[in-house]
Parts: structure tokens; C-alpha cells; sequence
């Protein structure tokens, strides 16, 4: 048996409770990880709520975010074995699942997990490291020279997109409250815009954006980018801007809605920092999302077993 979050009726954090079941096993390709930390992401609170039924009916349990220990294999699994410690993110959307003391991963989605990042980084890091090198490095292609503006650079996605942009060469600028600018810096950020007293687009043009707000944002920051360049959306659910105005301004608009989890993908991240804003145990996970809803938070939170 095992110990799992699940809850019997979309709500509120509330809704969330601990309940014993059945511990998986798994099957071919796949491996049986024991959880040492799961992340936890905005996403996780709106299927939770019933914003985005991605799991249909409760009961279920949400959570994409792993990182743990090996303990089985299943049939045909080649890269890993017991006592491998790794991370990765679960089928997405799937069927959830991340929020237990075991979770089974596809080989194919999992990474070894890097030995700069303690347990609880690495289970902080897949969802958002995925999204940033999927939407920076495959979508946008940002590469040495150019000039990167990333929107809720303290963020979850943003401080991981800052690192990311940064080590492909380009020139970050950050946009956050004034309190975290340092923070930024300390990750490489070029420049910092306290987005309550100063104007994004009065900036010197930029080659990509990469927008974590939606609405007005993608409107303003088509502004400041240079003709030809990429503005970049990972808000699908507003995204405030379509591919026919982009024509119209002359440049290239990419909405990023399709995450895939891929263990190559981890492998070929860069060596990263994660913000722990907050670790708290699995059985208090309703105290987590309130954390993430609050949108108070300084990197990520993270359950622990």
C-alpha cells in the first residue's frame, strides 16, 4: 500500500485528502519511482478546481512532477535500475498521479537526476525546465547574440527560462517586482524592469519574448520586439494575441499549449539553480496550493513523503 492525495469532488485546496491505496506496478517500459519530493504547479490547482478537467470525474490525484529513487523496472527497461535516483514528468496530461509515495514513469520520460540538485530541486524542476527549454530552445530557437524578455522572470517557468536563455548566449531581461530583482541577478539576468514603476516597452528592442502573463502583456510586448522577431505565449488559455495580428506587426507569434514530457530533453538542460519557496509535507498538500494560488511565491513549491 501506499499513501496518495486524492480528493472526491473538484473545490477548493480543501478538497484535497490523504487516502491509502494500492501501490502500482509497472509495466513494460515503464518504471516504479519512489518519491522523494513532487513538484507543485499552477496546473495542478486549476485541474483541481475543475478549471481544466484534464483528469474527467474524481477521484483523482494530480501532479506531474517527480523525482525519487528507482525501485522496479518493468519488462524491456534498459537505461535504469533499482537505486537509480532520477526525475521526470509524468504522462502529461495522463492521468495524474504525481502527489503519492510512488509513481510510475515511462523510461523514455525520465533523466537521471543531476548531481548538483538535491532531491527536492529535482522534483521542483521537469514541468517547468520542460516548458522554458520547449518553448525557448524549440519554438522560439533562441540562440548567442540575441536579446530575450521574459515576463514573471521569478516565476516557477521564469527563473528556469532566465538560466536557460542565458546559457544559450543571449541577453536576458527580467521583468518582476523590485523585491526580486537581486534574485534575478543572481541567475544571470542582464537587466531587471520593475514592472510597478517602469514600462517594459521602453526597453531597447528584443529579439524574443517569452510571455508567463497573457492578456495585455502579449499586446504591449509585441512593441519591443525587432521585425522578424518571436513573441512567445505559454498562456493558451489567454493568450491575448493570434498568429494573424503577428503578420500584421511584421513578426512571429508562438503559442506554447503542448508540453511533452521527455527525458532527453532533461538530459540536455543546462546545469541549473531551482528556488525552493517552500517544502511541505505530502499530507498538508492543500496548505501547497495555497501557497501556489496565492502567486506570492518566489520559485517553486514542493511536496515531500
Amino acid at each position: 500500500m501506499m499513501r496518495v492525495i486524492t480528493q472526491k469532488t473538484v473545490g477548493d485546496a480543501s478538497v484535497l485528502e490523504v487516502a491509502e491505496v494500492e501501490r502500482p506496478v509497472p509495466g513494460a517500459g515503464e518504471v516504479l519511482v519512489k518519491v522523494g519530493a513532487a513538484g507543485v504547479n499552477p496546473i495542478d490547482t486549476y485541474v483541481r478546481a475543475g478549471a481544466f478537467p484534464l483528469l474527467g470525474e474524481p477521484p483523482f490525484t494530480v501532479g506531474w512532477d517527480v523525482a525519487g529513487t528507482v525501485e522496479q523496472v518493468g519488462e524491456g527497461v534498459e537505461k535504469f535500475e533499482a537505486g537509480d535516483e532520477v526525475y521526470g514528468l509524468l504522462a502529461f496530461p495522463g492521468t495524474g498521479g504525481g502527489y503519492a509515495e510512488y509513481a510510475v514513469v515511462k523510461e523514455s520520460d525520465l533523466a537521471r537526476r543531476p548531481s548538483h540538485l538535491t532531491v527536492q530541486e529535482a522534483g521542483a524542476l521537469p514541468m517547468v525546465a520542460l516548458t522554458a527549454w520547449q518553448a525557448l530552445v524549440g519554438r522560439a530557437g533562441v540562440s548567442a547574440g540575441q536579446r530575450v524578455l521574459i515576463h514573471a522572470a521569478a516565476g516557477g517557468v521564469g527563473h528556469v527560462a532566465v538560466q536557460i536563455a542565458k546559457a544559450r548566449g543571449a541577453s536576458v531581461i527580467g521583468t518582476a517586482s523590485a523585491a526580486k530583482h537581486d534574485f534575478l541577478r543572481s541567475l544571470g539576468a542582464d537587466e531587471v524592469v520593475d514592472y510597478r514603476h517602469q514600462d517594459f516597452t521602453e526597453i531597447e528592442p528584443v529579439d524574443v519574448v517569452f510571455d508567463l502573463i497573457g492578456g495585455e502583456y502579449a499586446e504591449r510586448s509585441a512593441k519591443v520586439l525587432k521585425p522578424g522577431g518571436v513573441l512567445v505565449s505559454a498562456i493558451p488559455s489567454n493568450p491575448g494575441f493570434d498568429v494573424d495580428r503577428a503578420v500584421d506587426l511584421g513578426i512571429r507569434f508562438e503559442l506554447f499549449g503542448s508540453l511533452a514530457p521527455s527525458g532527453a530533453d532533461l538530459e540536455a538542460l543546462p546545469q541549473l539553480k531551482v528556488q525552493l519557496d517552500h517544502v511541505v509535507p505530502l499530507a498538508d498538500a492543500a496548505k501547497a496550493h495555497e501557497l501556489v494560488e496565492s502567486k506570492r511565491t518566489t520559485g517553486k513549491v514542493v511536496l515531500v513523503p
